[in-house]
């Protein structure tokens, strides 16, 4: 079956480190099947785009294969790419990698080498910096992208060259750390108006526990989408490429901004209440994840 949705971006394996001691070690992680783990929260079996290297637990790839058409995914001849994510009682994470050989997982695969089933999906979700945006965007002409800048890329000197990119996707989503660090500004609301100025259609801000801002040109204010409660947050990590996954679903179905960014957030929450990926498959989540939507909507407001 050909995916409607493809999630370019990386797989890693987590071992966290929580401010009390606490370890989890081996933890399926990554922006592309985070971002896919989204996706697949509402019911869809999105394609991903990756590479893999040796050394992957098998309970990893027993996980990607239950979750995740795999044709996208290639084989490569290093160590399976690893980071230490380490948090802080402030919620702040610090990542460090323990493979040293990071850029086939940060940087590739790219266009060139994807299977022809992956070429014409309905919508596609890409964390890469300007120049690989760039490149997917020619690429994939004609499909909804929704641009995720990476991390690393999300420093003032890369300024001109990110305002100069956020017009090309249909949707952009930084998350506000990033934000004020690239345009070197603190409040969440002159960032997305910059955004929105410098040439992007739609923004969706992500916030962590603050939830997201969301707006779009000719757009009657932005909209704050608050988290969708949890019984109990066990691990942040991924949650704002789960977003971005759900995001990107709900805009393609509704292409209504409060909805899509309620989408994202529903399945966000997912994330935050396990370790690792957002668990869409074994127990049915339709009714919970309904629920989770639906509180949201409840809850944005325009500000």
């Amino acid at each position: 079956m050909i995916p409607r949705y493809v999630c370019v971006g990386s797989i890693f394996i987590d071992d966290i480190v929580f401010p009390d001691g606490r370890t989890k070690m081996a933890i399926l992680g990554g922006a592309g099947t985070h971002a896919a783990a989204g996706v697949a929260v509402w019911g869809e079996r999105p394609g991903l785009i990756a590479n893999a290297g040796t050394g992957m637990p098998e309970s990893a790839w027993q996980q990607l294969q239950r979750d995740f058409d795999l044709a996208g995914v290639q084989q490569v001849d290093v160590p399976q790419g690893r980071a230490w994510q380490i948090f802080e009682w402030d919620n702040r994470r610090t990542e460090i990698f323990r493979t040293e050989n990071m850029a086939p997982f940060a940087f590739f695969p790219d266009p060139d080498h994807i299977p022809a089933e992956y070429a014409h999906p309905e919508a596609a979700t890409v964390l890469r910096g300007a120049v690989g945006a760039r490149k997917w965007r020619a690429f994939y002409r004609g499909v909804t992208l929704l641009w995720e800048p990476d991390s690393l890329y999300m420093d003032a000197s890369n300024l001109t060259e990110y305002r100069e990119t956020l017009s090309l996707p249909e949707i952009v989503s930084p998350n506000l750390i990033e934000s004020q660090r690239i345009y070197g500004i603190d409040d969440a609301q002159t960032i997305v108006r910059h955004m929105l100025d410098d040439g992007a259609h739609v923004v969706a801000l992500r916030m962590g526990e603050q939830g997201s801002l969301v707006a779009a040109q000719g757009a009657a204010g932005m909209i704050h989408v608050p988290p969708a409660p949890v019984p109990e947050i066990i691990d942040q990590t991924g949650a704002g490429n789960c977003y971005c996954g759900g995001f990107i679903v709900g805009w393609n179905r509704t292409h209504d901004l409060k909805l899509a960014g309620c989408h994202g957030a529903a399945a966000a929450s997912f994330a935050l209440e396990t370790f690792g990926l957002a668990n869409s498959a074994g127990a049915d989540i339709s009714a919970e994840r309904e629920a989770r939507l639906q509180w949201c909507i409840d809850h944005a407001q325009i500000v």
